[in-house]
C-alpha cells in the first residue's frame, strides 16, 4: 500500500458523496500530502461555497500554499480527491485561474508587462498562435483596470514589487475564470497596490466569480473576506468568518505562538459592528 494512503478513500466522484456538493467550486475529500514520506497537509475535507471571497490563514509551514498547489495537481497527493463543480480539474481547466507567489516566479525573464497578462488567455487563443489583436486589446484592458496601462511595454524585471503582483492580477483577470486560486496576493506590497487588489477581489465576487486567497494579516481578514479556512497540516475551522474566526479556533490554529490574537478578535468585533 501507497504511504499515506487514507482508510476512507474510495473510488467514484465526490459528488456522490453526500458530504460534498457538485455545486461547489472546490470540493476536497480525504487529502493527504506529504514531502519524503512526512505528512504535509492530513485528511483535509472541505466544500467551497460559491460567490465568496475565502482566506486560507495559519502559521508557516502549516501548508497554505500546498494545499493550493495539490488542489492543482502541482505537486501530486499521497492520497483523497478533488473535484471543480463536480468535474476533474482536467474537465474545468478553462474555469479556474491561478496567481503564484510572485517569489516563485523568474521576474528577469525578457518579456513586458503586456506578453504576462497575454498569457492568461493561451487556453483562449491556443498554444503556439499569435496573439491578435483582438485579445492584446483584452490584455491591455485588464492591466487599465489595474492601473498598469502606461507601463505594458515595461519589461518585468524594471517592475517594482507592487507593480509585478498588479501584473499577475492583471493576467487572472485575462483568464475569464470563475474561480480563482491566489497565494499571498497582498505580501509585499504598498498600500495602494493592497487597496487596488481587494477592489479587484470584490469586483470579482460581485460577477459571480469565486476566490480562495493565502492571506497572513489577521487583522483584515473580518474586512476583506466572507468565509476563512484556519489550517495547520489539518483543517481546524471554515466557514463564514463571523463564525470561525474566533480567539479559541485562532489559538487551536497558531498553538499560542501568536501575539496578535487580541488584535485579530478585535478587528472581528468592529467587522461584526459594521466598523473599518
Amino acid at each position: 500500500m501507497p504511504p499515506f494512503v487514507h482508510p476512507s478513500e474510495s473510488t467514484g466522484t465526490l459528488s456522490s458523496r453526500p458530504e460534498h456538493s457538485s455545486e461547489s467550486p472546490l470540493s476536497i475529500h480525504a487529502m493527504t500530502v506529504a514531502y519524503q514520506r512526512k505528512p504535509v497537509l492530513w485528511d483535509v475535507d472541505y466544500d467551497a461555497p460559491p460567490n465568496k471571497l475565502i482566506a486560507i490563514v495559519g502559521p508557516n509551514g502549516a501548508g497554505k500554499s500546498t494545499l493550493i498547489k495539490a488542489s492543482l495537481g502541482l505537486i501530486p497527493r499521497a492520497s483523497g480527491q478533488v473535484e471543480f463543480w463536480g468535474g476533474s480539474y482536467k474537465q474545468s481547466r478553462a474555469r479556474v485561474g491561478y496567481v503564484p507567489q510572485r517569489e516563485s516566479v523568474d521576474w528577469d525573464f525578457p518579456v513586458s508587462a503586456l506578453d504576462v497578462v497575454a498569457m492568461g488567455r493561451y487556453r483562449r487563443i491556443g498554444w503556439c498562435r499569435p496573439v491578435s489583436r483582438k485579445h492584446k486589446d483584452i490584455a491591455l484592458a485588464c492591466l487599465d483596470h489595474v492601473g498598469m496601462r502606461d507601463l505594458a511595454h515595461r519589461q518585468i524585471s524594471q517592475l517594482s514589487g507592487g507593480q509585478q503582483q498588479r501584473v499577475f492580477l492583471a493576467r487572472a483577470l485575462a483568464q475569464e475564470a470563475d474561480l480563482y486560486f491566489m497565494d499571498e496576493p497582498f505580501a509585499g506590497v504598498d498600500a495602494a497596490t493592497e487597496r487596488s487588489i481587494i477592489k479587484v477581489l470584490r469586483e470579482l465576487k460581485e460577477n459571480g466569480k469565486t476566490v480562495i486567497v493565502v492571506h497572513h494579516d489577521l487583522q483584515t481578514v473580518p474586512t476583506y473576506f466572507d468565509e476563512a479556512i484556519l489550517l495547520n497540516m489539518r483543517i481546524v475551522a471554515s466557514g463564514p468568518v463571523p463564525e470561525v474566526f474566533t480567539e479559541d479556533n485562532l489559538q487551536k490554529t497558531y498553538g499560542g505562538r501568536l501575539t496578535l490574537l487580541s488584535e485579530a478578535s478585535e478587528a472581528v468585533a468592529r467587522a461584526s459592528r459594521g466598523e473599518r
